[in-house]
C-alpha cells in the first residue's frame, strides 16, 4: 500500500510538474508568436502565411520545428508538404528563425499552438452563440411594400391607370371612325405626303416613311463581275440623324473648342478628383484622402518606432530594414512612395495582394507614425545582406 501511494503521488507531482511546464512554455511561446509570427499568420484565418489552429496534428512537431528553424532549407529538400504551402502563399519565403530563435523557443511556439488551437473551439461556440444573439435582433425597417401602402396611395395609382387607359381607347375609336370617313383620300400624294398621312401610313403597315422609296432603278455603268447597284433612296431615319450628328457636332466645336464655355476631358478629371479628395478627407480610413504628417525626428519618438519596428516588421523586412520577404527599407526605392504620408499609409492599410497586413487596429496613428519615421531614419544605413532594391528611385 505505501507502495502503492508513493506511484501515485509521483505520477500526480509529474502530471502536475508537466502541465505547469506546458503552461509556462505556452505563455513564453505566445510572446515569441506575438513579436515574430503574429504579422504573417493566424490561428483561424489565412493572412501572408497559412492558417495555423491545429497544424501540428496535420504535419506533427518535429516537421513544425524543421519549418520554422529554416523553412527553404525543408522545401529545397523535396518535402511535399513543404513545397505545397510554398506554392500556395504564391511562393513568398518564411524568414529563417534558426539564427534568432533557440530550439526552445521554437518549442514553445509550437506550445503555445497547441494551447491557442485547443481554445478555439470553445471562441467558435461563443461566436456562434453571439451571432444567434444578433439573428434575433430585430432588423432593421426595410422598404415598404407596394401592397402595405396607404389605400389613398392605391387610389391614385389605379385612377392614372384608368385615365391611361380611357385615352387610349378614344383614340383607337377615333382612328377606327375618322379613317373611314376620309375614303379615298387617304390614297392622295397631297395627304401622304403631310404628317397626318405618313403617320397613319406607317400605322397601316406601309414602312416607307422609315425605309424609303425602292426605285428598282439601275445605276448606268455600275456593273462590277456582275453585280448592280440600285438608285434607291436613303432611309429617311438614317438622313435625319445624320443630319442630327452634323448639327451637334457644330454645336460641340462651339461650346468646347471655340467659346470654351464647357470643361474638356483633362479639366472634369482635375474638378473630380479634387471633388474626391475633399470626400476621401473626411473619411479617414479612406486610403485616398489627404494627410500632411510631418516626419518625428525626437529621439524618444523614433526609439520608440524602433522598438515596435522590431516587434512588427523585422520579420519580413529584416532587423536592420535590409529586406527578407519584404522590400529593402534602407535604399532609395520604393514601391508604393518613399514620403512619410506614403509609408504612413502603408503601414496602415497594407498591401494585402502583397503579402503585406494592415495594421490599422492593431497599432494606434501615433505608433504607426513613429514606426514611418524610424523606417525614414534607416535611409542609406547600408546593412549587410542587403535586398536588391524594388520599386522607384526617390
Amino acid at each position: 500500500m505505501n507502495k502503492l501511494k508513493q506511484l501515485a503521488l509521483a505520477a500526480g507531482f509529474v502530471l502536475m510538474t508537466g502541465a505547469a511546464a506546458f503552461a509556462q512554455d505556452a505563455v513564453q511561446g505566445k510572446k515569441i508568436f506575438e513579436g515574430n509570427c503574429a504579422a504573417c499568420h493566424s490561428m483561424d484565418a489565412d493572412v501572408v502565411g497559412p492558417a495555423l489552429k491545429d497544424v501540428h496534428e496535420r504535419r506533427g512537431d518535429e516537421w513544425l520545428h524543421k519549418f520554422i528553424s529554416n523553412s527553404q532549407e525543408l522545401i529545397q529538400s523535396g518535402d511535399a508538404d513543404a513545397v505545397a504551402v510554398y506554392e500556395k502563399f504564391k511562393k513568398m519565403p518564411m524568414p529563417a528563425f534558426e539564427g534568432s530563435l533557440s530550439e526552445d523557443d521554437i518549442n514553445h511556439v509550437i506550445a503555445y499552438i497547441k494551447e491557442a488551437s485547443a481554445a478555439a473551439p470553445a471562441q467558435a461556440e461563443e461566436t456562434a452563440a453571439t451571432t444567434t444573439v444578433k439573428a434575433d435582433t430585430p432588423a432593421a425597417p426595410q422598404d415598404v411594400a407596394f401592397m402595405d401602402l396607404p389605400p389613398i396611395v392605391h387610389f391614385i395609382y389605379g385612377l392614372v391607370g384608368l385615365i391611361i387607359l380611357l385615352i387610349v381607347v378614344v383614340l383607337v375609336m377615333l382612328f377606327r371612325v375618322i379613317v373611314p370617313m376620309m375614303g379615298d383620300s387617304l390614297k392622295d400624294e397631297e395627304f401622304q405626303a403631310t404628317f397626318s398621312g405618313r403617320v397613319y401610313a406607317l400605322l397601316s403597315g406601309d414602312a416607307t416613311v422609315m425605309t424609303g422609296k425602292a426605285k428598282d432603278e439601275i445605276h448606268s455603268n455600275h456593273d462590277f463581275d456582275g453585280i448592280q447597284e440600285y438608285d434607291n433612296d436613303l432611309p429617311p431615319w438614317w438622313k435625319y440623324m445624320f443630319y442630327v450628328t452634323i448639327v451637334f457636332a457644330v454645336g460641340y466645336m462651339l461650346h468646347y473648342h471655340v467659346f470654351r464655355t464647357g470643361a474638356l476631358q483633362a479639366e472634369e478629371y482635375e474638378m473630380e478628383m479634387q471633388q474626391a479628395a475633399l470626400i476621401a478627407a473626411q473619411n479617414v480610413e479612406d486610403p485616398n484622402a489627404v494627410t500632411n504628417y510631418e516626419v518625428l525626428t525626437d529621439a524618444a519618438a523614433l526609439e520608440s518606432g524602433k522598438s515596435l519596428y522590431i516587434q512588427n516588421c523585422a520579420a519580413c523586412h529584416g532587423q536592420a530594414g535590409e529586406g527578407t520577404v519584404g522590400p529593402n527599407l534602407t535604399d532609395e526605392y520604393w514601391l508604393h512612395g518613399g514620403d512619410v504620408n506614403d509609408i504612413f499609409k502603408t503601414v496602415k492599410f497594407g498591401v494585402p495582394s502583397k503579402g503585406m497586413v494592415p495594421w490599422q487596429g492593431k497599432l494606434t496613428k501615433d505608433q504607426m507614425l513613429e514606426v514611418s519615421s524610424y523606417i525614414l531614419s534607416l535611409q542609406g544605413t547600408n546593412p549587410p545582406n542587403a535586398k536588391e532594391a524594388q520599386g522607384e528611385k526617390e
